[in-house]
């Protein structure tokens, strides 16, 4: 066989190179942005500690999928191989910042100094990405094992319910306080990200939306200068970005590791997003071969494994996964030199400090509508990778991620509330029990989307064995736990008056039975319609309503 001379870099490149950074460079104002404006978290702390091995994650993960295209071309004598994109996983930076350096940042308050506080708050970070790197290069080993035994619509339900409900809901809102900036940026988004419209010269899409919000922002200011009429808000980073930051460095004592234990509570969240990282990486490599790029699935997930333990043990917070748009990248032209670009690009932005500079110029109305469509995207392609038939599969999922987001956005008014209302009682019962019916959402998502798929399927049994699993999730607190910040617990603290009060351990039990029931009517439905022929196709599904 004549081997073809690998042409890694073309002109399409150019383009993949903008989405694919800008998609990152979104993922890294989140963290920052969010941190600070929900947590009050500093902003130089961030820059300085977290975002450099953020950014290390990218840098390694990158380089590896930019090697791994030249060992592909090269065995498979290809000379159009496009290298997999690898990024910051938007998802799990949500997760991270609302369920697991918020709430420690929130707690450790309560304890410590401020400078203490972040100190803590960053180690728990890093040794939550320390335990995501090892499941994920555990798993690596079992990928198509979990790709049988789980439903698409359980691993991807979870994934489209946060897709929607947080990543795009949260910067849509966002939008509100700058209309103008934001609205301009999100229709070029939708114009071309989503509307698929190639602009004059194609130019890439991300690219002008960014360029032209941040354009109209500063105008809007110079109008503002001008006529005292406010119309868009102040950007409010007083910060003086740092040239080579080095504090980042302290994380290479490892001192950051006796704080595993204080890990431990945020289990019921890290362990679902190192898994749904997995099965994105297998869906990543199943689209890449579906235009041509054969890639070892369990060699990409050992990559991301890989990018995220070597950014665990230089500060990072964040996660790396293989992004699921590389038939887009190929059908921009791309080939691998855009993976290189981004791999440089991302890792000086951490290592240099230049990410300060445009953390501090660009406004965060003009990079939100990026988020907002990579929600709707991961969201359209959970539907369009999913059978029909579990679709409905994919809905339920979302119904515990909207019960977080309502936790989320009326906790400020719940603590606001008047002891001496006569509705306080009903709406504090109110609010705990829609509290206990989000904690560990994800799990919930996994669970009750998986046992949907296979009761529609007429798998009673699996569906069984689902709900059993949520009855023991249950007892361990990693489902629908009672206490502050979803934490975990054994199940012999149930007895302990001081770990939970009457009405927590009545809500264990109650949701922890609820599921078992379920379990044994599954078991039942089994045993009462033995001749139910099971569903193995749409076609068989829609037979079902002629």
């Amino acid at each position: 066989m004549t081997t073809a001379k690998y042409k890694w870099a073309a002109t399409g490149d150019v383009n993949a190179f903008f989405g694919l950074v800008l998609d990152n460079i979104a993922g890294l104002v989140l963290l920052v942005s969010l941190m600070q404006g929900v947590f009050n978290f500093p902003v130089e702390f961030s820059l300085g500690y977290m975002v450099p091995g953020t950014a290390i994650g990218v840098l390694v993960g990158d380089l590896l999928f930019f090697g791994l295209a030249f060992w592909y071309a090269k065995k498979s004598g290809k000379d159009n191989v496009t290298a997999m994109p690898l990024g910051l996983d938007t998802p799990s930076t949500f997760g991270m910042i609302f369920l697991v350096l918020g709430p420690a940042y929130v707690d450790a308050l309560q304890t410590m100094e401020p400078q203490q506080a972040q100190i803590h708050t960053w180690h728990i970070g890093m040794c939550a990405m320390l335990i995501t790197g090892v499941i994920k290069a555990v798993l690596s080993l079992f990928s198509g094992f979990i790709h049988r035994w789980v439903p698409r619509a359980g691993l991807l339900g979870s994934l489209a319910a946060i897709a929607l409900v947080l990543i795009a809901f949260n910067p849509f809102s966002e939008l509100s306080t700058m209309p103008i900036v934001g609205f301009a940026a999100l229709a070029l988004v939708i114009v071309t990200l989503i509307g698929r419209q190639r602009l004059p010269k194609n130019i890439p899409g991300a690219l002008a939306a960014v360029v032209v919000a941040t354009g109209v922002y500063y105008l809007l200011c110079g109008v503002e200068t001008a006529t005292g009429l406010g119309l868009v808000e102040s950007t409010g980073q007083s910060i003086s970005p740092q040239f080579l930051p080095s504090q980042w460095l302290e994380a290479l004592s490892f001192q950051w590791l006796e704080k595993l234990p204080a890990t431990v509570p945020y289990l019921g969240f890290i362990v679902p997003f190192a898994v749904a990282t997995v099965v994105g990486g297998i869906d990543c490599s199943e689209s890449a071969a579906s235009v041509g790029d054969h890639y070892h699935t369990p060699t990409v997930i050992g990559i991301e494994a890989l990018a995220t333990l070597l950014a665990s043990f230089c500060g990072g917070v964040v996660q790396t996964t293989p992004y699921i748009g590389h038939p887009a990248y190929k059908a921009m032209g791309g080939r691998a030199a855009y993976v290189l670009a981004t791999a440089l690009f991302i890792g000086g932005a951490g290592l240099l400090g230049y990410f300060g500079f445009i953390f501090m110029v660009i406004p965060k109305a003009a990079i939100l509508p990026i988020l907002i469509f990579i929600g709707i995207e991961i969201t359209a392609q959970s539907f369009h990778v999913t059978p029909r038939r579990h679709y409905a599969a994919i809905a339920v999922a979302c119904l515990p991620a909207i019960a977080k987001l309502a936790v989320i956005v009326t906790s400020d008014y719940h603590r606001a509330l008047d002891p001496e209302h006569f509705m306080y009682e009903t709406l504090k019962t109110r609010f705990f029990y829609a509290n206990v019916l989000a904690g560990g959402f994800i799990f919930t998502s996994v669970i009750w989307a998986s046992a949907t798929a296979k009761i529609i399927d007429r798998r009673f049994v699996a569906a069984s064995i689902y709900f059993l699993c949520g009855g023991i999730f249950v007892l361990f607190g990693v489902m629908h736990s009672p206490l502050p910040d979803d934490q975990m617990f054994l199940p012999s603290q149930l007895k302990s008056l001081d770990v939970f009060s009457r009405q927590q351990f009545e809500a264990v039990l109650n949701f922890s039975l609820a599921y078992f029931f379920m379990a044994v009517l599954m078991l039942a439905l089994a045993k009462m319609l033995p001749n139910e022929k099971t569903i193995d196709t749409d076609e068989d599904y829609e037979k079902l309503g002629a």
